[in-house]
């Protein structure tokens, strides 16, 4: 059909060859080039018909794979995994590339591995996990000879004789009692008696004597004692000795200075007493302008003081940052076949805490959590080695947040520093990275 118009076309074209003076193609010209595009259809026709039959075979063999599928969906799973006792299993899937993971309850603690992957030959990778009770006697956080008794995720300390406490840290204070020193006389009638001379000063007074009915009465202003068997003398009462430790705690919470009469109690650089007189208020140089940060820095108070920080974004070859926020970088988008760029991480967060000098541990610092779950897993790290790893573990609370947890007392001042990774994945392949940055400043001090 397709020629015959072919031909139609040529002889209408006649004419108008004729009126401009050209030949009319003849009849065996004609015939030639109306065999040529005979020939190009008939290729064409059959490249198509050949495209059809392969996509008709695509078509049959996803029908088929996918029919064998439905028919071994129920034999191609892993065995179900049974819960370690004093812990909780997270995930229900069962098919290969899935994982299951851990979490023990509260007082024990996780020994193996905190996640199991269903794999190709429908085995569980790694060895299945215990929960065991933690021993919260491992630290010897009794102090003074007290002894230690492990109880149920916390401990009680049995103090020895003049200790006490909640970790037998308080000596058991010896109170002042106010001595009178009275001395026979044969008047019956009540007099005051005016004391020898004696050397004064801040620190030392005269006493001040009454007689009653033949007894010599003699006391001192609040703050001093007599002094020995004289009764004529009152010396200072050292309060920043005599109740340094006491059952209510410190006398002053950093230092105590003895004053006559009395005490007064300091604070270090960086704090400020409180109106108790006894305890110390750290100052917020950021809040109250008392730093030298500059425009392009940022300001953290600490515990007695404060540090200038800058967020600078990662440079990293075949992939860019942005800064979304002041403490947050964000990748630029990837091309198609930029594989390194898709494998760098989708964010760098970065986070900084204030913590005191020998805060107890272990201790939960910072917790990473995914909004919303793209894939079919989460996998929570900790990245690096040598120090973070000394004193940091990576632990999951629940299937969408993992946990920074201190694992044991740090001694300020100290400057520690964490990464931890969140990874999403979908059938194991990778389809995010997320980097939190943890600093951590630690203080000099124990408040």
């Amino acid at each position: 059909m397709i020629w015959m118009h072919a031909v139609i076309v040529f002889l209408c074209l006649c004419p108008i060859l004729a009126a401009f003076g050209q030949d009319c193609p003849s009849r065996q010209d004609m015939q030639s080039s109306l065999k040529q595009v005979q020939k190009l259809l008939s290729t064409h026709e059959a490249a198509y018909l050949q495209s059809l039959r392969t996509l008709r075979k695509k078509l049959n063999l996803l029908q088929n794979t996918a029919t064998k599928q439905t028919g071994k969906a129920n034999n191609d799973t892993c065995l179900k995994l049974d819960t370690p006792a004093n812990s909780r299993k997270l995930g229900k899937a069962q098919t290969p590339g899935h994982e299951v993971h851990f979490l023990c309850d509260a007082g024990y603690e996780l020994v193996g591995a905190e996640s199991r992957m269903c794999q190709e030959s429908l085995t569980w990778s790694g060895q299945q996990p215990t929960c065991r009770n933690i021993n919260e006697c491992a630290s010897s956080p009794c102090l003074n000879g007290g002894t230690c008794v492990d109880e149920m995720n916390q401990f009680s300390c049995t103090c020895t004789k003049g200790w006490a406490g909640a970790t037998c840290q308080s000596p058991v204070p010896t109170f002042f009692v106010t001595m009178t020193n009275t001395s026979s006389a044969t008047s019956s009638a009540a007099a005051a008696i005016s004391p020898p001379a004696v050397t004064v000063g801040p620190f030392v007074r005269p006493s001040r004597c009454t007689q009653v009915q033949g007894t010599t009465h003699c006391t001192c202003d609040p703050g001093y004692t007599i002094s020995g068997r004289d009764s004529t003398t009152c010396t200072d009462i050292d309060e920043c000795e005599l109740f340094h430790m006491g059952q209510a705690g410190r006398l002053c919470l950093h230092a105590c200075v003895n004053t006559p009469g009395g005490y007064r109690c300091t604070c270090p650089a960086g704090y400020n007493v409180t109106r108790d007189g006894r305890n110390c208020k750290d100052i917020d140089e950021c809040a109250t302008r008392l730093n030298n940060c500059t425009r392009d820095q940022m300001c953290i108070n600490t515990y007695g003081g404060f540090q200038c920080v800058r967020v600078d974004c990662p440079r990293i070859r075949n992939a860019t940052y942005s800064k979304t926020s002041p403490l947050r970088c964000e990748r630029n988008p990837c091309s198609v076949d930029n594989k390194v760029c898709s494998q760098a991480p989708n964010s760098i967060s970065h986070h900084y805490l204030s913590v005191v000098s020998n805060l107890s541990a272990p201790r939960t610092m910072f917790r990473v959590s995914a909004l919303r779950l793209m894939g079919d897993t989460l996998r929570f790290s900790l990245l690096g080695r040598g120090q973070a790893r000394r004193h940091f573990t990576v632990q999951r609370s629940d299937r969408q947040t993992g946990q920074l947890v201190l694992g044991s007392p740090v001694q300020g001042p100290a400057t520690l520093e964490a990464e931890v990774e969140m990874t999403e994945l979908e059938k194991g392949v990778q389809l995010g990275r997320y980097i939190t940055k943890i600093t951590m400043f630690i203080s000099q001090y124990e408040f």
